[in-house]
């Protein structure tokens, strides 16, 4: 009699994820998260273009974990050819499975020199599309693409559109960002106040992202202005911008209403601790961070910019125009009279949960290995 034959394990694989920086921001912490994801059958590392290791974690404590999962190759500013040969030797070594770049830089850098390398798979994930209203960078896009010739990936409908009309590449999938629907997930308000020594009793409005023009927290900060004076904003992220921001709120009068809390390693708390969330940006991509706070259960006001639309719960958050203090107001002041706020956490768990997300970039690579 024939013993039945035991499942084969799966192979083993290394997926070689490549960033320009690893700075905090959107694509890095969602590359991070894929980085906990990993396993010792299926294994990830990032390649930071820019930096070295120790002055990447002083100023941001949440690579810390990740230490030994991340390699800096502290490429100077501006075109660097010895960059592409430092990456080859570097796959040599690593001898991946997958080179996943995410943006430009990386694509050209370690795209050619995946391919220069036999390097089974390359995915290139585009991030927006905004940045391809500058001629010089939608050139070099088109380029890296003839040459790498990846599998592109755009993580939104509204980047694929921005792609497909832009360059003639016919190997392109969507799949969306994911959060990490186990991690982020309602909770105490009260205790997440507490902890973050925010105040109790005010309704508390939340922006997470830099501080940076692009992100729009002076528009915030007028539309905060005129508001009830029991309406608080609650800001996490660093960026240049902040001794402008804190200006602007004190000329406006509202800065006894303003809370700056830096950078924040535990942003489930952060978005537990709100009522309502605020996105006022004047660009952006496919936003983790209205992704976030919906799966919090925490309902979402934001601009109508990029592929922001995809990211927000139909039946409970609110889309505004960009640029427009008045009208994202209203929006607040609208949201936290409701009676019976309906929660977004469905919608974010059944389109853009982390494990749905990782699992087709599994089979896209699969059919590519």
């Amino acid at each position: 009699m024939n013993k039945p034959q035991s499942a084969q394990p799966a192979p083993r694989r290394l997926t070689v994820h490549v960033v320009q920086h690893l700075k905090p921001g959107g694509i890095e912490a969602l590359v991070l998260e894929m980085l906990r994801r990993s396993t010792p059958r299926d294994r990830s590392i990032v390649i930071s273009l820019e930096g070295d290791r120790a002055s990447a974690i002083k100023a941001w404590s949440k690579l810390a974990p990740f230490s030994r999962q991340l390699l800096f190759l502290d490429k100077p500013s501006g075109v660097s050819p010895s960059t592409v040969p430092k990456l080859c030797r570097l796959f040599k070594v690593l001898q991946p499975d997958v080179v996943h770049t995410h943006h430009i830089g990386p694509l050209l850098y370690a795209g050619c020199a995946a391919r220069l390398s036999d390097v089974a798979c390359v995915i290139h994930t585009e991030h927006d599309g905004w940045h391809f209203d500058n001629r010089k960078r939608a050139r070099l896009q088109s380029l890296a693409l003839n040459v790498v010739k990846p599998r592109l990936v755009a993580d939104a409908q509204f980047v694929a559109k921005q792609l497909s009309k832009r360059f003639e590449y016919t190997d392109l999938s969507v799949i969306k960002n994911g959060v990490d629907c186990e991690r982020f997930k309602p909770a105490s308000q009260a205790l997440a106040r507490q902890r973050l020594g925010l105040p109790l009793n005010q309704i508390l409005v939340g922006c997470a992202g830099r501080l940076e023009f692009v992100k729009g927290h002076d528009v915030l900060i007028h539309a905060l202005a005129k508001l009830d004076p029991q309406i608080h904003l609650a800001i996490a992220g660093i960026g240049s911008q902040l001794d402008n921001l804190q200006e602007l709120a004190q000329s406006l009068g509202v800065a006894d209403r303003i809370h700056w809390l830096g950078l924040i390693d535990d942003m489930p708390r952060f978005y537990q601790s709100l009522d309502l969330f605020c996105l006022p940006s004047r660009n952006e991509g496919l936003p983790l961070s209205t992704l976030e706070a919906q799966a919090c259960g925490i309902t979402s006001i934001a601009t109508h910019v990029g592929a922001v639309s995809e990211t927000l719960c139909p039946s409970s958050s609110i889309l505004v125009a960009k640029e427009n203090p008045q009208a994202l107001a209203q929006a607040i002041d609208t949201v936290q009279k409701r009676q019976t706020p309906a929660s977004p956490r469905d919608f974010v768990s059944r389109n853009n949960d982390l494990k749905q997300m990782m699992d087709t970039y599994k089979q896209l690579a699969m059919e590519s290995i």
